[in-house]
């Protein structure tokens, strides 16, 4: 089985999932390697100050549900949807029946709210954004001896002070928005995404706040001096160095040993959902022992649970394939984890360089009251291959997703 192309994903996604950078190397290989170290050199230009750069970086907010709004490309008509514009049967929503209909509880009525106010922007393609806040979201807190207007959409508190120009139109909003997608196409099972919207031709309306996910940096704050691009370009250097040790050819090699655990997929999905368990148990580092006790473990398990003797063997066989490859080349798979993580450490440190700079403060509430936290993260494009990767602090931000309880419901 070969890696997907970037393109593919990005076409059978349709953007309901963005990959984090690093994990670029378990969805495209050597290709996703090479396509990172691109990144991280195109992004370290961007701060050092070359305009040039083909990079635009967005800000990751911490925004739920996702919300689709726009004209449907063949009844012509506005509706509003969650995820589930994607689905086989499509939960499209013209009216507030539709709604009551196609979805339940608090995703139910965000929706509601967005069918009403959505419609007045003059929305003409189908666009997709996070939903900040309705008008029953937003609570006034003292925070430092100052009023703000604070809302909790996810895991992340945002918080705006009372007196301040954003903070009067978020007193006056119903609803806000970030949007960072736009769709064209002439069904909804042919359309295309595209990232950073051009929002400057919707409707200004005071029911609505919005805005579009671009990194801003009016005080020039995120940009880097000489001492931090040195140390940017080392860890650039270091990560050349982990690809070669591990190869471009057993990387690759990945994709083509069946995992044990997934039925018709290869074992790169089984190391992402280790490093996915590893990040939520607060791990920063992750070894083959690791990885193969974790396969053991679990497809024991799935032997188990099985009864006829044939379906054993069956399980038992593909444990023993995948454990097999992973011993002989335990430290080629080390080499692969160690490139994670050389890619992971120059993500981070580019992200906290770009946190320096944020136009809305961010708090985690805890039993103590409001600690301050930087952004979710933020989101590397580069617009000539329309490619996207997460820049995110897994282990500050996903660790809290994973386990974060949602103030909405799915539906």
């Amino acid at each position: 089985m070969l890696p997907m192309s970037f393109k593919t994903y990005l076409a059978e996604s349709k953007n309901l999932h963005m990959e984090h950078l690093e994990d670029s190397i378990y969805m495209n290989g050597s290709t996703g390697v090479e396509s990172s170290i691109d990144f991280l050199e195109a992004v370290t230009d961007m701060l050092v100050g070359n305009s040039s750069s083909s990079i635009n970086i967005t800000v990751k907010w911490d925004g739920a549900p996702a919300v689709f709004a726009g004209i449907h490309p063949e009844t012509k008509k506005f509706f509003v949807a969650s995820k589930g514009l994607f689905n086989k049967n499509a939960k499209i929503n013209y009216t507030n029946a539709d709604i009551t209909k196609n979805h339940s509880g608090g995703l139910a009525d965000k929706l509601k709210v967005a069918l009403k106010y959505l419609s007045k922007l003059g929305i003409t393609s189908i666009i997709q954004g996070d939903m900040m806040f309705t008008k029953s979201d937003i609570s006034t807190k003292k925070i430092d001896g100052v009023q703000h207007y604070t809302f909790n959409p996810n895991t992340i508190t945002y918080a705006v002070p009372v007196d301040s120009v954003l903070g009067k139109k978020i007193n006056t909003a119903k609803m806000g928005i970030i949007w960072h997608t736009e769709y064209k196409g002439k069904t909804v099972a042919d359309l295309k995404a595209s990232f950073n919207p051009n929002i400057k031709r919707f409707k200004r309306t005071k029911d609505v706040w919005f805005d579009d996910a671009n990194f801003k940096d009016t005080s020039g704050s995120s940009t880097m001096t000489k001492t931090e691009t040195a140390e940017m370009r080392t860890l650039i250097s270091n990560i050349k160095k982990s690809s070669k040790k591990a190869g471009g050819k057993f990387i690759d090699s990945l994709f083509n040993v069946s995992s044990p655990t997934l039925p018709n997929q290869n074992i790169t999905y089984d190391i992402k959902i280790f490093v996915n368990q590893k990040i939520r148990e607060g791990s920063t580092g992750i070894f083959v022992k690791d990885f193969i006790e974790w396969i053991e473990v679990k497809m024991q398990t799935a032997i188990d649970s099985v009864k006829t003797d044939a379906a054993k063997e069956r399980k038992l066989k593909s444990k023993d394939i995948a454990v097999g490859f992973l011993t002989k080349n335990s430290k080629k798979m080390d080499a692969v984890f160690s490139l994670h993580a050389a890619i992971s450490e120059a993500k981070i440190y580019i992200v906290r360089r770009l946190e320096r700079a944020k136009s809305i403060g961010t708090f985690i509430q805890t039993p103590k009251g409001f600690r301050v936290t930087a952004p979710e993260g933020f989101v590397a494009i580069d617009h000539p291959s329309n490619q996207a990767y997460k820049l995110v602090d897994r282990l500050e931000f996903s660790r809290q997703n994973f386990n974060a309880a949602k103030n909405w419901v799915k539906g």
